[in-house]
């Protein structure tokens, strides 16, 4: 009172004058403006708790006490952990060596339906078996899956895709170790969960395979961590039965999505009993019903070539034409001799035959 306005404040006063409700819509605007920067403040609290472990007390004592009609949206709690979880990517924020495990089951699902040609069995049995593991919080032994096929049917594909959506760093994750190293027992006590591949077990020596057996066995109380690993063998065996039952269903003009995974699984325990010599079909994994599912990889026929093709186009950024993917697979070469239906190479080396597409 006494003091003389500025321009400022007498267009404000004259604005407030002239329009009432000018002074209540610039307090509803303020109280909401405050409420805001209050939540953001809350938002900015609980990542810190969240990531550096710093003022988790003064976030539970705002959850407990009365706030001004708000609370963190659960929406909002979700894009946080989101957020904490991409920081922690650039370091440590957990006691484990790697504990960015992200387990996106709906990718794997769904890039293995894009990406993974004719092995409809194969998606099945692998998303079924790694989803149930999963869901599982106190499964009585680890995850053993057989991966059965030709050669370039896709078995190491597969185990390449699991490593890639269960773990940020994919292969390069601390939890993941491709074939038998010394680390098992540390890995196992590093991360929570593990994920071991072995590639050509039908190579491994059955001492190795002993070696293995604690591992994959129902675990007892002491051995809980064991609990929480998968464990993928990759092998030619039985590659050769499979095929021939898929022979059949063609000849008799049925389609191989037809094919029991049943009648398969049968065939492949028959074609592992005659490899006495054989230290992986004669372990104890099989003897004592230590795998889990066999999951079978059928053989490739041409048309599942020239979708190979084509994503190997795609992935060069490369354009194609019908008449290119035509040609690349025509380059393989199909068995048996009559019928020329099965690629011998399955989908190895397609990447390297559009070589000859490049200008």
């Amino acid at each position: 009172r006494g003091k003389q306005r500025g321009p400022l404040e007498e267009r404000q006063s004259a604005v407030t004058e002239a329009a009432p409700w000018g002074r209540a819509r610039y307090e509803a605007v303020k109280k909401q403006l405050g409420a805001v920067g209050a939540l953001s403040k809350q938002y900015w609290q609980y990542l810190a708790c969240k990531v550096w472990q710093e003022g988790c007390g003064k976030v539970e004592e705002e959850k407990t006490s009365p706030g001004p009609g708000w609370s963190l949206p659960l929406v909002g709690q979700d894009y946080l952990e989101i957020l904490s979880a991409w920081y922690c990517s650039f370091g440590k924020c957990c006691k484990t060596g790697d504990c960015q495990i992200i387990n996106n089951v709906t990718g794997l699902e769904l890039d293995l339906h894009e990406q993974l040609h004719g092995q409809h069995l194969a998606k099945e049995v692998v998303i079924r078996a790694v989803r149930g593991f999963l869901q599982n919080p106190q499964p009585q032994k680890a995850l053993v899956l057989s991966f059965h096929g030709w050669s370039g049917t896709g078995k190491n594909f597969v185990a390449r895709m699991v490593a890639a959506h269960l773990y940020r760093d994919g292969l390069k994750s601390d939890c993941v170790r491709v074939q038998l190293e010394k680390q098992i027992s540390e890995t196992m006590q590093l991360c929570e969960q593990s994920l071991f591949i072995f590639d050509e077990a039908e190579k491994l020596h059955s001492g190795l395979l002993d070696v293995i057996k604690p591992f994959v066995a129902h675990s007892d109380k002491g051995q809980q961590d064991n609990r929480r690993s998968i464990f993928l063998f990759l092998s030619n065996i039985g590659g050769s039965a499979i095929n021939e039952v898929a022979l059949d269903f063609w000849r008799a003009g049925r389609a191989r999505e037809e094919i029991p995974v049943e009648l398969l699984e049968q065939q492949l325990r028959l074609e592992m009993l005659q490899l006495a010599e054989n230290g992986y079909a004669h372990s104890r994994f099989l003897e004592e019903n230590l795998v889990d599912f066999f999951v079978p990889f059928l053989p490739l026929e041409y048309h599942h070539v020239k979708l190979c093709a084509r994503d190997a186009f795609l992935a060069r950024g490369l354009p194609y034409t019908e008449a290119a993917l035509d040609e690349v697979a025509r380059m393989m070469v199909f068995v048996p001799k009559e019928e020329k239906l099965f690629s011998a190479q399955g989908c190895k080396s397609v990447s390297q035959r559009i070589n000859y597409f490049l200008p």
